[in-house]
This record gives structure tokens, sequence and C-alpha cells, in this order.
């Protein structure tokens, strides 16, 4: 089957065994599809021009809209800002035309409001068909799985697709974690920050995530200070689209979806070669490639007017009297005190399927892992036959751009043609089976 072929699938099955003995009924789809964000939509687009008859759940375009902070930037371009549909008939570029946003590939940062704009003006214009309700639990069938909706719906699939993003694996260090939740949260508790307007506020952290946040709080009236283990704070270029560069400078550090470089060219444009790299080798590239930094535009937001405390990690937090004290341990083995009525820890994310809730205990007991992300096939297919993961969760197996919504293109791509392959040969009743088997013969 080529990658216009379409799938002709059986009209839809309904069940009566709901087990709380709701009025509603188990429907049977073959592909079910949890998270609407860059990944689950450009998921879903491609299959629905594949013919696959599947469902898709969540908010759309929830992390971004209700997890970010609301004047952000993207550190991504703008021709690298996507949201996948088949024919690319619809990107940013064409989005921000049609809503008079300014937009340039290169050169000007994307807003946050742009970026979820487009998000949801694709699911309107690709997948109005989106069901925002959220999967509460998922299970394996004799047929497949079973997943339960928050609105007590049960739903069996012969296939599910987990693009669940960021949302389930902000990470806290333990040592901020201890501290009552009235002193402590992660950045992607902090949409608005007006709220801790004339507040002391500690963030925690030198990467995006800290130095946007902190750019905003501090424009929101917030008494804010950074502190970062690294010495020195890491900016971006500002890309100079205008101007000419010589042949071998193009060559030598060449452009891509991940920014300038040789290497994030190649994670950018062959995720299926570094694939086959040495299990050890794509963790070590996962961990350190494009390590902390912040956009080129928020260096101003951030230098000579939030305070700094680089070199420093924090090795005691202790809540007294309503306020939090913080025991810092530099890089030369001496300890500082720092006092705030609030710590943020911008410390990013790391998948650990011991904290995805909705698997049941069987399912995440039988999915081998690697460095804690499910480990996958060549087709996203985790060693449950019929279960995928895309995005952050795929990146120790196809590289950094599976952090970035620019890889939704590439997991769409691959991962709609697989599905459809393995639905056209595998009749209707049957248990999903194996992508990686279908691909191979």
């Amino acid at each position: 089957m080529d990658g216009n072929s379409s799938v002709q699938i059986a009209t839809p099955q309904e069940t009566d065994n709901h087990p709380n003995g709701n009025s509603g009924r188990s429907h049977m789809t073959e592909a079910a599809i949890v998270g609407a964000g860059p990944y689950g939509l450009s998921v879903a687009a491609h299959l629905k021009a594949k013919g696959v008859r599947f469902r898709i759940f969540g908010h759309p375009m929830d992390s971004w809209l209700r997890h970010m902070p609301k004047d952000m930037y993207l550190k991504s371009d703008g021709f690298a800002s996507t949201v996948s549909d088949p024919d690319g008939s619809f990107t940013l570029k064409h989005f921000c035309d049609e809503r008079g946003i300014e937009y340039a590939d290169l050169g000007k940062p994307v807003s946050l409001d742009a970026f979820a704009g487009f998000g949801l003006a694709f699911k309107d214009r690709f997948l109005p068909e989106l069901e925002e309700k959220l999967v509460t639990a998922l299970d394996r069938t004799e047929r497949g799985f079973r997943l339960v909706l928050d609105n007590g719906e049960f739903v069996e699939a012969r296939i599910v697709v987990l693009a669940v993003g960021i949302t389930h694996f902000a990470y806290m260090p333990p040592v901020v974690r201890s501290l009552p939740p009235e002193f402590a949260s992660h950045s992607f508790a902090h949409r608005d920050t007006t709220a801790l307007r004339g507040r002391r506020v500690v963030v925690v952290g030198g990467g995006s995530s800290a130095l946007d946040l902190a750019a905003q709080l501090h424009e929101s009236g917030v008494k804010v200070q950074i502190v970062a283990r690294t010495t020195e704070l890491v900016f971006h270029s500002k890309p100079q689209p205008g101007k000419r560069r010589s042949l071998w400078a193009q060559l030598r550090n060449p452009q891509s979806g991940l920014g300038p470089g040789l290497k994030s060219r190649f994670y950018s444009n062959w995720p299926h070669m570094f694939y086959y790299l040495p299990e050890k080798l794509r963790l070590q590239i996962v961990k350190t490639h494009l390590g902390p930094s912040g956009g080129w535009f928020i260096r101003d937001k951030i230098i000579d007017r939030v305070p700094l405390v680089l070199g420093y990690s924090v090795e005691g937090a202790e809540a007294n009297n309503g306020e939090v004290r913080l025991t810092l341990r530099g890089l030369d083995g001496k300890t500082r005190e720092i006092r705030a009525d609030h710590v943020i820890a911008a410390t990013g994310y790391k998948v650990d399927l011991e904290r995805l809730e909705l698997l049941s205990d069987d399912l995440r007991a039988r999915i081998k892992t690697v460095g804690g992300s499910p480990a996958l096939s060549t087709s996203f297919e985790s060693t449950i036959p019929g279960l995928y993961f895309v995005g952050l969760a795929a990146a120790n197996s196809f590289g950094p751009l599976m952090r970035f919504a620019y890889g939704a293109t590439f997991t769409a791509r691959r991962l709609s043609q697989a599905i459809a392959k393995v639905l056209a040969r595998t009749p209707a009743g049957s248990t999903a089976g194996s992508v990686a088997a279908v691909a191979k013969s």
C-alpha cells in the first residue's frame, strides 16, 4: 500500500458492556489518539487523510494555552513551529497571513498566542470531530484496548496513540518538592503571573522556561531572582535572514528546524537514522544537545533587570514563619542562604511512565523502557503491540527533534503509514498486531 492509499473500515460497533451500569455504551474504533497538542493533531490529520477511523481526545493545545507564560515567545523559528497536515497546505505562515499577524520564517519570534491560535485553527479546519474529553484509564482487552473517559464513557480501540506531551512529566527536584505546595510549584503551573505581584519569588533553573517565566514575573511586579547551577546564562544568537552567507559557512553551519549546526541538522532531518545509534549515545545526546538556553529576544528582559545567583545549586529548603529559606551550595563548596515567599522549579520535564497514571498496572509493567521512556520500534510502537508513544516520550528513540513541534511532521507521516498498513492487513475484530512485524513483511 502506498502513502496515498486509503483503508476501508467497517461501520462502528457498539456493545452494551458498561461496567457501571450507565446508559452509555462501549464504542469500538480502529484507533484512539490521546492528546491534542501539535503531535496528536498532526497524527489525527494524517490518519484521516488515509481513511482510518479514529477518535481523538483532549483539550486542543492545552499545554500551550494553560501552562506556559502567556506573553512568552517560542524559541523555534517560524518555519519550524509546526502542526502538520498531509499536504502542507496550512502552515503557521498561512495562518498568520489569514489573520494579519506579522510572520517570518527566520528572525521574528513566534508568540505563544500566535502558535496556540494556529493549533486551534488547525483543529477547526481539519479535525472538527475532536472530543474535548480526557482519558482517565487505559488497559488491554482481547480486541485491543479499552479507554475510560472522564464522562464515564468506555471506548474500545484496536490501536492507541499516546500523544500526551509534557502534561504528566513536569520535574521538580526532591529538595523543592519537599516543600508544602503553597511555598513551591513548577513553572508548568504559571500561565498568569499577576497573582504573585509584590511577592518574593525564586525561579530555579537556567533554561528557556526559567528565563521566560522570570521575565514575565519581573514585568508583572514580582520581586524575582534566578538561581541556576550554570555560571553563565546562554542565549541564542539572533538570526540574520537578510545576511548572505558564503557556501563554506552554509556547509559548516547549516540551518535546520532545531537551529544552526551540523549536529542539529542531522538530528532534525534524519531522526530515522538517529534511531540506529547505540543506545548509550542516544541517551547522552538527548540529555545534552541544545542544553539550557534562552531565546535571543529574552536577553534584554533578563540581563541587568532580574537578579541572578549563578553557579549555585539548591541544597536545602525549609518553610518557616510564612517564608522559604533556601540553602545554596556554590561550585566552590561555599554555602549561602536566600529567603523568598515562593519557589518555582523551572527544571523541565522528564518522562517517567510511573507518573502516567492513566496506564493500568499491567500495561506499565509490560512496557520496556529506555532511560525512563518507552522503548519504541521504528514506527513508534512500544513493546505492547498496538500501543504507540509520540512527542517527548519518543525522544530517547528518535532524538532531540521529538522535544519540539517540528518533529510532528516526521512522526505523523511515519506513524500514519504504519497504522494504515496494519489495519489493511489485519481483519476487523482481531487485536492490533505489531506494526514492526508488518513493516518488515
